[in-house]
C-alpha cells in the first residue's frame, strides 16, 4: 500500500489526498468538513461514477440492481451492512440500472443483482445473484484495503 491515497468525498465529490494510515481514523473532506465515510452505500450515476472510478484509489464495490427486482430489494439490506461493517477499507456504490442504462451497458450487466469490484480503474472481480452477508465477505476479502 502506498503512503497516501486519493479517496473522492461522498458529499462533494473532492478529491482528497489521505495518509493511508490515516484511513480507519475517521476522517473528514479537506473540502467540506464531512465524513469521508458514511456507513452507508452511495447512490451514484454515471458522472459520479466516472469520478469515483478515475479518482479514487480505494476499491470499489458496485452492485447493480434496479427498483424492481426482488433479489435486489432482497440483497440491499445486506450490502448495506457490508458497507458499515467493511468501510473504509473499500468504497460502496449502488448503480440503478434503470435510472443509468449506459453505464449498465457499458460494463455488460445481464442480469441483476451483480456486484463488480473495481480497482484502478478496471474491473477485477464480477459476482452475480444475491450473496449472505457472510457469503459477500468472504467474496470480497481479497479485493479490500489492508487497513
Amino acid at each position: 500500500m502506498s503512503d497516501t491515497l486519493h479517496l473522492v468525498c461522498p458529499h462533494c465529490a473532492a478529491v482528497n489526498r489521505l495518509p493511508a494510515a490515516r484511513l480507519a481514523a475517521s476522517p473528514n473532506c479537506g473540502q467540506c468538513k464531512q465524513p469521508l465515510f458514511t456507513g452507508e452505500p452511495l447512490e451514484v450515476d454515471g458522472t459520479s461514477f466516472e469520478r469515483h472510478l478515475l479518482r479514487s484509489e480505494l476499491p470499489l464495490v458496485v452492485d447493480f440492481w434496479a427498483p424492481w427486482c426482488g433479489p435486489c430489494r432482497m440483497m440491499a439490506p445486506t450490502f448495506h451492512q457490508a458497507a458499515i461493517d467493511l468501510e473504509p477499507a473499500a468504497r460502496f456504490l449502488k448503480v440503478n440500472t434503470e435510472e443509468q442504462q449506459q453505464l449498465a451497458g457499458r460494463f455488460n450487466i445481464r442480469s441483476i443483482p451483480t456486484l463488480a469490484v473495481f480497482q484502478n480503474g478496471r474491473e477485477v472481480a464480477r459476482q452475480s445473484g444475491a450473496l449472505d452477508l457472510a457469503s459477500l465477505k468472504r467474496w470480497l476479502q481479497p479485493h479490500l484495503m489492508a487497513l
